[in-house]
């Protein structure tokens, strides 16, 4: 523990360093500055309530994790609860979503911060998502004896816990009542080194892309954009995703694609890279915000946010973007419509179970280049039969994977 709380210590100092420079780490500091003065103030209307701990480290986490908090509601409203994120790219998304009672930064993870925090909290049951072991206030909920439950976890052979310097991390996961994990080779690794508190439960983005589904209605913009025309929708977009996607659309030839981006960022100076790259091109565009319907052209830049995962509905084919950078984005939010889904994965598709078992049953392609993107987009476009095998394995693939938010608040102690 000493050395891992240095290496807290050190993490902390770089990102006060970075914060002189960077946004997010400005917020990153900023939204802990005399957190337990603001969290202090911000509980005293919940002081005689019984409180559920959820965190979640960020955005992707998150969509994880409102399943479960919007079943607590339902089922348990007398709880309130607390939503903490590690990072800003989660708070600032989500810091006035109403589904929480209080929604706050966790506190660096020291032993003074741990107590201090779960003191104040005095959560009843405390619930982790997918990949966060902050192992002081892990072992602070075990000495307590507060029930700590991980949700929608996934491991790899590459984890720290089963590596020969994993060994206080192998020893956080004891610290768990139930480890609520994916899928069976994270069972077996599990078991490799001797944990068996784990019930294999699957993913909760499978009940959060199917209810987003479900709620969907039609959005008159798109509706005009795309008319009956083929549509090609890349999401969350990097650089050199949009690069690769603007060879393959000019060389495709598919007579009125409709082409629609949806950059991760939309931040003035993403969609202005995104315009000239189009520029640059010679291919004309509308902009989502300036909302111009009689605006002719086959390809649209939407420059906002919260979208994306609605206007899939529209789409012949999606392209999913990340893989150039941090790893892919959410291939469930366009493949709950069935639709066939193309990505940029490189070797790191391996981490996402959902991309493999997409690969697997020939409703996704992993693309290396311009010419295999373009081959794939054609022979979906143009293979209706193909495309509606594909629709018929991904529906049973969302049906069977279904149901994982019940099973798992079925299993809480509360």
């Amino acid at each position: 523990m000493i050395i891992y709380n240095l290496l807290i210590r050190l993490y902390a100092l770089l990102i006060r360093i970075a914060s002189l420079r960077q946004l997010k780490a400005q917020q990153w500091v900023r939204g802990r500055k005399n957190w337990r003065g603001i969290l202090d103030a911000k509980l005293k209307p919940l002081s005689d309530s019984k409180k559920v701990w959820v965190h979640c480290a960020s955005y992707g986490e998150f969509e994880q994790g409102r399943p479960i908090m919007e079943a607590i509601r339902k089922k348990h409203s007398d709880h309130k609860i607390i939503l903490t994120f590690f990072s800003p790219s989660g708070y600032e998304a989500f810091k006035d979503w109403s589904g929480a009672d209080l929604i706050c930064y966790l506190p660096l993870d020291t032993k003074t911060n741990a107590k201090d925090f779960i003191a104040l909290v005095n959560p009843k049951v405390v619930i982790f998502i997918k990949y966060e072991f902050w192992l002081n206030f892990l072992f602070r909920l075990k000495k307590q004896n507060i029930p700590t439950y991980l949700v929608s976890a996934v491991f790899k052979p590459h984890h720290p816990f089963f590596r020969w310097y994993g060994s206080i991390f192998k020893r956080s996961l004891n610290t768990f009542e139930e480890l609520f994990i994916q899928d069976e080779n994270s069972g077996k690794l599990l078991e490799s080194i001797g944990i068996k508190n784990y019930e294999i439960c699957g993913d909760t983005r499978f009940d959060r892309v199917l209810e987003i589904k479900k709620e969907f209605k039609a959005i008159p913009y798109f509706e005009t954009f795309c008319g009956n025309q083929s549509v090609l929708i890349a999401g969350s977009t990097w650089p050199k995703d949009e690069e690769l996607l603007i060879e393959s659309y000019l060389k495709s030839k598919i007579p009125d694609l409709k082409l629609i981006l949806v950059p991760h960022s939309v931040d003035e100076k993403s969609i202005s890279n995104v315009k000239s790259l189009l520029e640059k091109n010679e291919l004309t565009y509308s902009l989502y915000s300036e909302q111009k319907p009689e605006l002719k052209t086959n390809v649209l830049i939407v420059d906002a946010m919260g979208l994306l995962s609605k206007i899939y509905h529209y789409a012949s084919v999606a392209y999913i973007g990340g893989g150039f950078n941090s790893g892919i984005h959410n291939i469930l939010e366009p493949a709950v419509y069935l639709k066939p889904v193309m990505f940029y994965g490189g070797d790191d598709y391996h981490k996402f179970n959902e991309a493999i078992d997409l690969l697997n049953m020939g409703a996704a392609i992993n693309v290396v280049d311009s010419i295999q993107l373009q081959n794939a987009l054609s022979n979906w476009i143009t293979t209706k039969n193909e495309t509606a095998i594909i629709a018929s394995k991904l529906d049973a693939y969302f049906q069977k994977n279904s149901g994982t938010t019940e099973r798992v608040l079925n299993f809480i102690k509360w």
